[in-house]
């Protein structure tokens, strides 16, 4: 019993150092220098490319989800802003409406042009949660849901089993070998192990081809994912800036709006016309032309400037300038006699200098008033 069981010990080790020196070869990097299975370079490549790209379109899928999630969220609580945003516009336009203040309208009409500011703001919020929906969410949802990424997925998984089969066949092989060596001549032994030999014959071909179909597939789809996700990062990235530069204007002409209102109210009484006050000079002594400064003439020299109307202003002859609170007059001459001359709104003539006050900076919207 004691010989018999030294001689099982001596075969178990014998079977472990076969196991272990083709487990060696196999092991770390992929595909090893074994005669049994993969022993050229280039399949050796292909293996580590598909476990790139296996690596790289698992990634690619995660920051795909990520982004998905992200927009999702965005959009949660972007709709919660815009509801709230528009209840605080329907707040804002009922006060401008029922105010019954004694002392002036003023509040109110600030009330109505914030409301009105304040919807429209909202209604671009809305449009901008739209299009991250359908323009970024939606398109690379449906990617990470795709099948072309699954199909490639499966056929590396596909792959990776076929490899385990070979290598589990090759350690076959060398067990039929190393039986070969020890019972040399035996038919049986012989036929079994060229049957191994064959099966793993086979299995290589097969894993070759299976991976060469795989590695395109994965390829194609790493492609896509890249093109796709930096697409929709391009679509986020435009849809805010232009979210964004509407808001920009809307708050812009809401401030002047504000603000021309707070200076009419802040500003002195209109100034009175003196009943001496020569009457405006005629378009003929002037010529059309600034004339220099003289202590009879009718006319100084100045440079052309934007005016905004502070105090409003009634024509009374057909040279004159009818003037609304809040309308910018391109000022073109100014009188010695207390007149100016401009345009607005598409008429010209003369009217109080004193009625409007010179503006540096004028939105491009009030401009196109002017002419």
């Amino acid at each position: 019993m004691e010989a018999i069981r030294k001689q099982a010990s001596k075969f178990r080790e014998q079977v472990a150092k076969q196991q272990q020196a083709v487990l060696k070869q196999f092991g770390g990097g992929g595909y090893g220098g074994s005669d049994n299975v993969i022993t050229d370079e280039a399949e050796l490549q292909q293996h580590q490319k598909l476990e790139k790209l296996y690596i790289s379109t698992r990634a690619g899928k995660h920051f795909q989800r990520d982004i998905v999630r992200g927009v999702e969220g965005f959009i949660v609580t972007g709709s919660k802003q815009v509801e709230i945003g528009t209840k605080l516009s329907e707040d804002c336009r009922k006060y401008g409406v029922e105010n019954t203040c004694t002392s002036g309208n003023t509040l109110s009409k600030a009330a109505l042009n914030y409301g009105r500011a304040r919807a429209q703001i909202e209604k671009e919020r809305g449009n901008l949660l739209k299009a991250l929906g359908t323009q970024v969410a939606e398109p690379l949802r449906a990617m990470v849901m795709g099948a072309p990424l699954e199909d490639a997925r499966h056929l590396a998984q596909r792959y990776e089993r076929m490899r385990q089969e070979a290598e589990a066949q090759a350690i076959e092989v060398s067990k039929r070998q190393a039986k070969m060596r020890e019972a040399t001549g035996n038919a049986d032994n012989t036929l079994k192990l060229e049957a191994a030999e064959a099966k793993l014959h086979d299995l290589k071909s097969n894993m070759a081809i299976l991976g060469k179909e795989a590695a395109a597939a994965m390829a194609a789809v790493e492609a896509q994912q890249q093109r796709l996700t930096l697409q929709r990062l391009i679509a986020t990235v435009e849809s805010e800036r232009a979210y964004h530069q509407r808001v920009l204007q809307i708050l812009e002409q809401l401030e002047t709006e504000m603000i021309s209102e707070r200076q009419r109210i802040e500003a002195p009484p209109s100034p009175p016309v003196e009943n001496n006050m020569p009457p405006p000079p005629s378009y003929e002594e002037v010529n059309g032309v600034f004339a220099s400064q003289t202590h009879n003439g009718s006319s100084d020299s100045i440079s052309y400037f934007l005016g905004e109307v502070m105090h409003s202003y009634q024509a009374e002859s057909d040279v004159e300038l009818n003037l609304s609170v809040g309308d910018f007059v391109v000022v073109r001459k100014v009188a010695n006699n207390g007149w100016a001359e401009g345009e607005c709104k598409g008429k010209a003539g003369w009217f109080p200098f004193g009625y409007v006050e010179k503006r540096e900076r004028v939105l491009a919207s009030k401009m196109a008033e002017v002419f």
